[in-house]
C-alpha cells in the first residue's frame, strides 16, 4: 500500500515537473529574469566602470558626461548595445533618484527630509561642474520627478554650456508591471503581441516634459518605443520574443539593444 502511495506521489510530481518544463523551455530564457537582483547587476555594470572617470586627453574621441540615476544606467546600456555614440568617451555621474539631476538654489525645498543628508553627501551636477566644462556632450537622464521636470529650465540655464557644447535630455520610461509567471503561460506569439499598461505618472510626466522643454530637442524614449508621447501601453517583448524589461523600469540586454535601435538621437 505504501509503495502504491509513493508511486502515485512520484507520478504527480513528474506530471507537475513536465507541465512546468514546457513553458520554461519555450520562454526564451524568461525564467532567469525572475531574479531581479541578479538582473540589476547588468544595469549597473557599464555605468559603474565609467563612474567619475577622468577624460582621456590623448583619445581622439569626443567627450561626453552622462549624469543621472538607474535610468541613466539604462541609457548607457542602450547606446552600447546598439552601437550608438561610438565616437564618444563617456564618463558617468550617479545621482540617486531622490535627489534628481538639478542645478539651482535651495535643493532641500524639493527633497524629502529623510533624503536630504544623502543628497548633500552624494554626487550632484554642482559637484561635477569641472568635468561638465570639459565635455563636448552633456546628457541628463533620470526617472524624472514632477518638480525636477519643472525645474529643467533653471538647471539648463545654470549649466551655462558654451555654444560648442551639446545637451541631451533623456525622458523617463515605464513598461508597467512585469509578471514573469504570467508571461510563461503565454505562447511566444502572445508575448510578442502583448502590450503592458504603463504607470499613470508616465504619460502625464512625459507631457509635462514636452510642455516644459517646448522647442528644445530631447529624447522622448516613451514615444520612440511605445508609438507616441501619450501612448498608454508599451511592448514588453522584442519582435524576436525577448523580454525588454525585467521589472517594468529597467532593461535586459535585449531590451537595451531594442531601445537603443529605436532612439531618435540627434546628430552630434
Amino acid at each position: 500500500m505504501l509503495n502504491i502511495k509513493l508511486n502515485m506521489k512520484a507520478a504527480l510530481l513528474l506530471t507537475l515537473l513536465l507541465s512546468l518544463a514546457v513553458p520554461v523551455q519555450a520562454g526564451n530564457g524568461l525564467i532567469k529574469y525572475a531574479d531581479v537582483k541578479e538582473s540589476g547587476k547588468y544595469v549597473r555594470k557599464h555605468f559603474v566602470e565609467r563612474l567619475n572617470k577622468p577624460f582621456d586627453e590623448t583619445s581622439s574621441k569626443k567627450k561626453a558626461i552622462l549624469i543621472g540615476d538607474s535610468h541613466a544606467q539604462d541609457f548607457l546600456n542602450m547606446v552600447i548595445e546598439a552601437n550608438r555614440l561610438d565616437n564618444f568617451q563617456i564618463s558617468t555621474v550617479h545621482i540617486i533618484t531622490q535627489c534628481q539631476p538639478y542645478l539651482g538654489d535651495e535643493l532641500n525645498q524639493f527633497i524629502k527630509t529623510k533624503d536630504r543628508a544623502n543628497c548633500e553627501k552624494g554626487f550632484s551636477i554642482a559637484k561635477s561642474i569641472d568635468r561638465i566644462k570639459q565635455a563636448d556632450l552633456v546628457i541628463l537622464a533620470a526617472n524624472w520627478k514632477e518638480w525636477s521636470i519643472k525645474q529643467l529650465p533653471t538647471t539648463i540655464k545654470n549649466l551655462a554650456l558654451s555654444d560648442q557644447q551639446h545637451l541631451l535630455i533623456v525622458g523617463r520610461k515605464n513598461l508597467g508591471k512585469v509578471n514573469i509567471r504570467h508571461f510563461l503561460r503565454m505562447s511566444e506569439e502572445e508575448r510578442i503581441a502583448h502590450r503592458n499598461k504603463v504607470d499613470k505618472k508616465q504619460v502625464s510626466f512625459n507631457q509635462l516634459m514636452q510642455e516644459t522643454l517646448k522647442e528644445r530637442k530631447w529624447i522622448d524614449v516613451h514615444s520612440d518605443v511605445c508609438g507616441s508621447s501619450s501612448a498608454q501601453d508599451c511592448p514588453v517583448f522584442t519582435p524576436s520574443g525577448e523580454l525588454i524589461s525585467f521589472d517594468g523600469g529597467h532593461l535586459t540586454p535585449a531590451g537595451a539593444k531594442f531601445y537603443g535601435q529605436k532612439l531618435q538621437i540627434p546628430s552630434l
